[in-house]
This record gives C-alpha cells, sequence and structure tokens, in this order.
C-alpha cells in the first residue's frame, strides 16, 4: 500500500513541476519542493519496507521525487528565486 502511495505522491509532484514550469508560476515551487522532498523520504521507507518483488512502485517515487525535487531547485536557480 505504502508502494502505491509514494508512487502517487511522485506523480503529483512531478505534476506540480509542470505547472510550475509555466511562466509567472515559478514560485509554486516554493510548495512542491517541499511537497517532492516528503515524497522522496516516503518513497524509501515505503522502498526499505518492500519485499524484493515489491519495489516498482516505491523506485517510480523516488525518481518522481527526486526529478521534481531538483528540476525545482533548478527553475528557482534560473529564475532568480534563490539568491
Amino acid at each position: 500500500m505504502l508502494q502505491i502511495v509514494s508512487m502517487v505522491w511522485g506523480i503529483l509532484a512531478l505534476l506540480g513541476m509542470i505547472v510550475a514550469f509555466l511562466p509567472c508560476l515559478g514560485s509554486l515551487n516554493w510548495l512542491n519542493i517541499p511537497f517532492s522532498v516528503a515524497g522522496l523520504v516516503v518513497s524509501i521507507v515505503a522502498m526499505a519496507k518492500a519485499p524484493d518483488g515489491g519495489r516498482s512502485g516505491a523506485t517510480v517515487g523516488v525518481v518522481c521525487c527526486g526529478v521534481a525535487t531538483v528540476l525545482g531547485l533548478i527553475r528557482l536557480v534560473l529564475g532568480g528565486g534563490v539568491l
């Protein structure tokens, strides 16, 4: 169950990142980055607790949340949100 939660959380983090890439909406990264970091923590816990064959949802969550965090930070730096 936790693997599904982490996968959905990662997909939502990616969707938030895509919305934050739109012009004039870059400040949404200030909300999306903590959301994706929390999802990354949940995904890592789900991966640690999952049996050997059931880690695919947690892996998707880790990758999606990691991508959303890194690209969101890059967007904030390039947009002047972080000095």
